[in-house]
């Protein structure tokens, strides 16, 4: 009984923490969205109104809230495989003994992670400009005529989902390069003796013993590029013909440009019951998966 105690005391910061910072903003969201809060309302509180499932059925038939799902969609199952494609390739590379200076590697590719995203996108709108940037006069030098990247609709959230494979790739680098280097070196030992190569040690060594990682590693990315903002916001602002509008840039809008705050709640719940649906369908098959 006093262990149990115990026990409960040192979960208690980490509890509160959770209750605070996500089921409280939780509770308020799907609050706010069946009310008509706006800036009339929060100038004066008696201008609020009860309205049920208004917002709901309002963003069910806005063709924006659509589209934008639509584009958070394309972003999250085409970055997704991408990112974990790459992460595991650098992963592989790293954990190779024929890799030398392996510390300055880790380093350089895990760099992007922790640098700024506003910067970096910065960077990325001068690389990518259609007129004087360095990508466009690469492709000139092959003889490729110059792309509109961010000013073409069927180029931009392209762009925008190599600028954040490339940002993110380093951090599940990370945790797929501690897989590697956790599964046993014997098991490696006994395929080479039965005479397999390096590809079949790969399929039949590697890959399932690093299944487990690589659910985890496919979760956590699939959380992170539903809420993608940054990215568009200051890229490509949205555009071009609101072709990077995503759902939660569409929640930005609608709360702090419009300040239509029960519709920007609504559209951030339903996202939360997205993302909880995709989370809860990957989490049933990674326990299939273990057993």
């Amino acid at each position: 009984m006093n262990s149990q105690r115990a026990a409960w005391w040192f979960l208690a910061p980490a509890v509160i923490v959770l209750c605070v910072f996500f089921l409280v903003p939780v509770i308020a969201a799907c609050g706010l969205s069946l009310t008509d809060l706006d800036l009339y309302a929060l100038a004066d509180i008696h201008n609020l109104r009860f309205v049920a499932f208004d917002n709901y059925w309002a963003l069910l038939h806005r063709p924006l809230f659509w589209a934008a799902l639509w584009h958070t969609v394309y972003f999250v199952a085409a970055g997704v495989p991408l990112s974990m494609a790459v992460s595991l390739c650098a992963a592989l590379l790293l954990h190779s003994p024929l890799v030398r200076c392996k510390p300055f590697f880790r380093t350089a590719l895990f760099a992007p992670v922790v640098t700024t995203v506003v910067a970096m996108a910065v960077v990325w709108r001068y690389l990518f400009n259609t007129k004087y940037g360095l990508v466009n006069d690469a492709l000139g030098v092959l003889g490729i005529h110059p792309i509109d990247w961010l000013g073409d609709p069927h180029w931009a959230m392209p762009t925008i989902i190599l600028f954040a494979v490339w940002k993110n790739f380093g951090y599940n680098m990370v945790i797929l390069l501690a897989g590697l280097q956790a599964i046993p070196a014997e098991l490696y030992e006994a395929a080479r003796i039965d005479g397999a190569s390096a590809w079949r040690q790969f399929q039949h060594v590697t890959l399932p013993m690093l299944t487990p990682t690589l659910l985890m590693v496919g979760i956590l990315t699939v959380s992170g590029y539903f809420q993608l903002f940054a990215e568009p916001y200051v890229i490509t602002e949205g555009g071009p013909l609101e072709s990077t509008v995503s759902v939660l840039y569409l929640m930005y809008d609608e709360g702090f440009k419009w300040w239509n705050i029960g519709s920007a709640s609504a559209i951030a719940f339903l996202l939360f019951v997205i993302m909880f649906i995709v989370t809860t369908c990957m989490l049933r098959i990674t326990r299939e998966t273990d057993a």
